[in-house]
């Protein structure tokens, strides 16, 4: 059997794994260790194995993951997420469709001070949708907005997959997470956008537009926008000038949400631990998977599939433009069959090269990744916001969701169309940058 051939196999049984419900990480580890010892050797294979898992653990780069995911996780426990949706609704509620405006907002606030898609949607779904269901509002828009809008969360800087296309690609971080600020607001607003159409073209999706009740709103709202703001101007200014490396920054920004939780005594000490908790585990789920797409990385370069795949790439018959729109096609339809990041880590050895030798920006290309798996989080069958979503809201059909999210994918899609026809929106603020 010829290693092209094995290389299929071996992709072929890892959609299987994948659709057994093993854990991605370990999916992929297993897949490689299997095909790099029938290609090879099986001593080779567990040495890779190992090599790989000590090296992704061990790697003064991804320091900068826990970080920040530490910064979002206190931040959700001291109320952080509450706070700047309620400033959200004050603006915004005697708006029709105002709460799931007001949602958006939120989340591209929250997006400020995290880096994970599903951590955005899942601390701003517990929040806003019970509102959205105790004023009227359709599950599928509740639900829909949610989980398209978690998808801020790796756009706005920080971003656990920003992260890990530059220590992939050796770009630098903090021009990555600069790059993100302006398709970030831009998509915000092509969600809002989506909203408003929404109600204006389905009126039945929304209650009647009535003078929002402020009992239940504190008068201080606007210190979460305070809060955010200041710390997300500090982090990525100081990443901007040089002060500190993107670790720094992280560790930075973590002390710096922590003493607000404690000077506003919204952070208790079991909400502390179990930030600390699940900062863990979800910096270990991040690890492993990036461990386990290094091993199959390596098994895939025995195959010489990349190699193969790139070249095929180039040399279409097609524009780079064009070329570039049959990549993200694929992220597409790699994103409703993969996890987000696995799928990044996979791609990025055969993608990156094809579009440095067409002569784009490294930088703009990432931002463009970052949209492309944000809609692979939002499609089926395992488009992981929606079920992070349904699990965080009672009685409601999954189907349900991912239909409310469908408009949303439309946002994504123009957002994608108007940084390839304006590419400058991405890399305008990273030029800046003089480092």
């Amino acid at each position: 059997m010829s290693p092209t051939i094995a290389g299929v196999i071996g992709i072929v049984l890892l959609v299987v794994v994948f659709l057994l419900r093993m854990p991605v990480g370990f999916a992929m580890a297993l897949v490689g260790v299997l095909g790099f010892s029938y290609l090879v050797s099986v001593d080779a294979a567990f040495s890779v194995l190992a090599r790989d898992i000590f090296y992704t653990f061990s790697s003064y780069s991804f320091t900068v993951i826990p970080m920040f995911v530490l910064m979002g996780c206190v931040a959700f426990a001291s109320g952080m997420g509450q706070r700047l949706y309620e400033a959200a609704y004050t603006v915004m509620g005697r708006l029709r469709g105002g709460l799931a405006i007001a949602a958006v907002a939120a989340c591209a606030g929250f997006a400020a001070i995290c880096g994970s898609t599903t951590a955005t949607a899942a601390a701003m779904g517990k929040i806003s949708v019970p509102e959205m269901r105790r004023y009227g509002y359709d599950d599928s828009l509740a639900t829909g907005c949610i989980a398209a809008a978690g998808t801020l969360g790796i756009l706005i800087p920080p971003s656990t997959v920003f992260i890990v296309y530059g220590v992939m690609t050796e770009q630098s971080i903090g021009k990555l997470f600069v790059a993100g600020i302006i398709p970030g607001l831009m998509l915000t607003g092509l969600f809002i956008t989506t909203i408003a159409l929404l109600c204006r073209f389905s009126p039945n999706l929304v209650p009647p537009v009535t003078e929002p009740v402020r009992g239940t709103w504190k008068s201080g709202a606007f210190a979460g926008v305070i809060e955010t703001l200041v710390l997300f101007t500090f982090v990525i200014t100081g990443l901007f000038l040089g002060w500190f490396s993107p670790t720094q920054a992280g560790g930075i920004g973590a002390a710096g949400v922590l003493a607000v939780g404690v000077v506003t005594r919204q952070l208790t000490w079991s909400g502390f631990l179990m930030a600390v908790k699940d900062a863990l585990r979800i910096t270990c789920m991040v690890l492993v998977i990036v461990a386990g797409a290094t091993v199959f990385g390596h098994f895939m370069a025995v195959t010489k599939i990349p190699l193969v795949l790139s070249e095929t790439v180039v040399q279409l018959p097609l524009p780079p433009l064009a070329i570039v729109g049959v990549i993200m096609f694929v992220y597409l339809i790699g994103g409703c069959f993969m996890d987000a990041l696995a799928l990044v880590i996979l791609t990025i050895p055969v993608f990156y090269p094809v579009v440095i030798a067409l002569g784009f920006d490294p930088i703009w290309f990432g931002v463009m990744i970052v949209l492309a798996t944000g809609m692979g989080v939002i499609t089926p069958p395992v488009g992981v916001n929606v079920y992070v979503v349904k699990g965080i809201v009672p009685g409601v059909a999954l189907e349900t969701v991912f239909k409310g999210a469908l408009p949303f994918l439309v946002a994504l899609v123009v957002m994608v169309a108007i940084l390839m026809a304006f590419p400058s929106l991405a890399t305008f603020l990273p030029n800046l940058i003089v480092y």
